[in-house]
């Protein structure tokens, strides 16, 4: 009988630890998301928030929309893509990666930033000869810098001032050249300098929207073996929820009907 004991006993341990392992890995879900590094502060409070709602983790991966879009297309395992416009998000949806269609989830707004508050920040101070570096990000992979070219263009100041012109390979690392002074200023996204964390830091202006084509941001959901996670469906539903979208217009983004 006390053998028969123990052996139940023994049993019931081994079900309840195989129970609790399976609600375990229910409940740590973890999704893939690859960012625009526009994106990189805003995505980050979108992800804890929905973390916060949801139990789910957000592993966000960032970096240029071009960059992101060769990845995905070569397999990269992305759940899905937040991009800086809808160029690449096509893209990855023509070359059948992509399990919706792309969808516009916010529009870009570029600026002009700087970390030395006794320079004038504006477009005219770029031909200055106290401007010797112009930070901007690299327009053939990243489409602030698409967006910072046109307005230089349409200025008619840019073969004027291409000499100064210091190119990152995304936001993030042109916005390394502005804090670390390795360029005067330079051209952001609005969502960098609205950030807590740079709220404090330097003076920007924003650049008039007439000047570059809206920077339509777009999101599409990634298809692996024809399927895709049910949290990254939660999550696309998500950034497009009244309190996400709130988030982005806290950023800088804009929000149209």
């Amino acid at each position: 009988m006390q053998n028969f004991l123990l052996k139940t006993r023994f049993l019931f341990i081994v079900i309840l630890a195989v129970f609790t392992a399976c609600r375990t890995t229910e409940e740590h879900k973890t999704i893939t998301i690859a960012t625009a590094a526009n994106m990189q502060f805003a995505m980050q409070e979108l992800a804890d928030t929905f973390t916060q709602k949801t139990g789910t983790s957000c592993d966000v991966v960032i970096s240029s929309s071009g960059k992101l879009t060769a990845q995905i297309k070569e397999g990269a395992p992305y759940d899905i893509f937040v991009a800086a416009n809808m160029k690449y998000p096509q893209e990855v949806y023509a070359a059948g990666r992509a399990k919706t269609k792309p969808k516009i989830y916010a529009y870009g707004k570029l600026v002009l930033w700087s970390l030395n508050e006794n320079i004038g920040v504006d477009l005219e101070t770029l031909e200055s000869e106290a401007i010797h570096h112009i930070a901007l990000a690299n327009p053939k992979t990243a489409p602030y810098g698409t967006a910072a070219v046109s307005a230089l263009t349409q200025l008619k100041i840019y073969d004027r001032i291409q000499n100064k012109l210091v190119f990152g390979e995304s936001i993030s690392q042109t916005n390394q050249f502005i804090l670390s002074g390795a360029a005067e200023l330079g051209f952001t996204a609005m969502s960098v300098v609205k950030a807590p964390s740079m709220k404090s830091r330097g003076v920007w202006i924003s650049v008039v929207d007439s000047l570059y084509d809206p920077i339509e941001q777009g999101v599409v959901l990634i298809e692996h073996d024809a399927t895709t996670k049910p949290e990254a469906v939660a999550f696309y539903e998500y950034l497009f929820s009244e309190e996400a979208q709130e988030i982005l217009q806290d950023f800088g983004y804009s929000i149209r009907e």
